[in-house]
């Protein structure tokens, strides 16, 4: 999976994401759903479980930064 393919692909939370904190997210993407550590993009957000989120960077090859995709 190369970087351009998993920016903007949704999630949810499973593990609160937060500055300080190794977040969780689940992301259905090569036929499946795969578990992602990750961090809050803007480095202050804090994203609880259940919230749907949008990848915003992605670093191989198991670590997302994301946004709450309000709205979704």
């Amino acid at each position: 999976m190369d970087d351009a393919s998993m920016i903007g692909l949704m999630g949810r939370v499973s593990g609160t994401v937060g500055p300080g904190l190794v977040g969780e997210v689940i992301v259905r993407v090569r036929g499946g759903a795969e578990h992602f550590l990750a961090y809050p993009a803007d480095g202050t957000e804090r994203i609880q479980p259940g919230t749907v989120v949008m990848v915003m960077e992605y670093q191989p090859p198991r670590t997302v930064y994301v946004t709450a995709a309000y709205g979704t």
